[in-house]
């Protein structure tokens, strides 16, 4: 079985690799071979591998600069999903897309699937718009919304705070943000558990497509997600390699940004479980395993250093 991965090389995508090797051959696209910003090119790309499955890890997520390339975000968010859906109901197979938190405006907190989406920015606009060009292709498809999206590669909240923690004594963290942390390994099991059900569901003739919240469990703030990664990382790190001492709680307001935030955009992810029967761990646990991942890393790779790896 063919499975073709966009994304590759970003944070979901990598996970997604190694997460679903077992059951298939994974055709892996990065940029340049799937670039979402030329949605022509993808209808072939899918059309000359036929793959049993794809699976849309990629995405335009810089949210702050998306406020001024809105149109080049929603190409990339909101029309190429639904040529790679439309191309993979052509080849006859199942397509998997994941959408954000910040589809909703961040009021109320604790949205299931049927709340209206309200986005407070243009990042949120145009994954909009992408949930809506994946549904109306009429195909076979899974969409899941998860959030605070972090991994212990490339460029994210988790590793940015990491840093600073073994840099200065002192950080303020916003406290007014509230949300689920949910690891990309989290995502890539998550969803290697859900393909084959999905399949098989689909040679039965049962499936139905359909979206979904799929997060970790439970819920926090920003600045106890940061005391938790600070604590975590004291545990298993040598003394030395975590300077902050102190932890300051400030609002939004002390680090304004081109795109507003939701506040609140914990997702209820009980259609999940009801569908697929899958444990989602809280997300205590769930950082608890993605740092020791880094630690184990930064154990191969920078053992005899007393600074965080730079990965």
């Amino acid at each position: 079985m063919k499975i073709l991965v966009t994304g590759t090389t970003g944070q979901v995508g990598w996970e997604l690799v190694r997460a679903l090797a077992p059951l298939g051959e994974i055709v892996r696209c990065d940029r340049s071979m799937a670039d979402l910003a030329d949605p022509v090119r993808l209808r072939q790309l899918v059309l000359d591998v036929r793959p049993k499955v794809v699976v849309n890890a990629a995405a335009y997520t810089a949210v702050d600069k998306a406020e001024q390339e809105e149109v080049l975000a929603t190409v990339i968010n909101g029309e190429a999903p639904g040529v790679l859906a439309a191309a993979t109901k052509e080849a006859g197979g199942l397509f998997i897309h994941y959408s954000t938190d910040y589809v909703f405006d961040g009021v109320t907190g604790h949205y299931n699937e049927k709340a209206p989406t309200r986005p407070v920015n243009a990042y949120g606009r145009s994954k909009v718009a992408g949930e809506h060009a994946v549904a109306a292709t009429g195909g076979d498809w899974l969409t899941f919304r998860t959030a605070w999206v972090y991994a212990q590669r490339a460029e994210n909240f988790f590793l940015t705070m990491l840093r600073l923690a073994g840099r200065h004594k002192t950080l303020k963290v916003v406290d007014d943000q509230f949300g689920t942390p949910t690891s990309a390994r989290l995502i890539a099991a998550l969803t290697g558990h859900v393909i084959p059900r999905a399949l098989a569901e689909i040679n039965a003739g049962t499936f139905n497509s359909g979206l979904f919240h799929m997060t970790a469990s439970g819920e926090t703030s920003r600045f106890d997600f940061v005391e938790a990664i600070v604590r975590e990382a004291r545990s298993m790190f040598p003394d030395g390699v975590i300077k902050v001492s102190e932890l300051c709680p400030v609002s939004s307001d002390a680090f304004p940004t081109a795109a507003a935030r939701p506040k609140n955009s914990i997702l209820d992810n009980r259609s999940f479980d009801e569908r697929f029967g899958l444990r989602r761990p809280h997300w205590h646990e769930d950082l608890r395993d993605t740092m020791e991942s880094l630690f184990q890393a930064w154990s191969v790779c920078y053992g005899g250093l007393l600074s965080l790896p730079r990965i």
